[in-house]
């Protein structure tokens, strides 16, 4: 029976310990908005839950970087193919490797190509109702 308010006294220092570590971390952001305020712990709370769930938010998948993706996923597969047509000794398997390279110099050329970004999609216009005779 002694040892619960022990146990609960160590508890309670060790919130206190977390929220006042919390409190130093914040308080110099804090400090930049509003100086005069004094912060109280449920505030360094509020605080901490709002900057991790800002932290926590998935930054939204543009087009751009979806087809960044994709090109970059392609390009490996492409790597991987020719990995697999590996030359042998001849004339006509170091064209292979000749192309092999001219392809691959291509690829990461127009990647970096302002011309061949993701395309931009123009909106079509709006067709008006299709005329019917009947």
């Amino acid at each position: 029976q002694l040892r619960k308010p022990v146990v609960e006294k160590m508890r309670r220092d060790r919130i206190n310990n977390s929220i006042e570590q919390l409190k130093t971390i914040l308080e110099k952001q804090f400090q930049k908005h509003e100086p005069s305020c004094k912060l109280d712990k449920a505030d360094v709370l509020e605080m901490t839950v709002s900057f991790l769930k800002q932290q926590l938010k998935p930054e939204p998948v543009t087009p751009q970087v979806d087809f960044n993706e994709g090109y970059s996923r392609c390009l490996q597969e492409t790597l991987h193919f020719m990995s697999l047509c590996a030359p042998q000794k001849g004339a006509r398997d170091e064209m292979k490797t000749e192309t092999q390279r001219k392809l691959l110099n291509h690829f990461q050329a127009a990647q970096n190509s302002p011309a061949h970004q993701s395309p931009v999609k123009e909106a079509t216009p709006v067709k008006s109702a299709l005329w019917r005779p009947w």
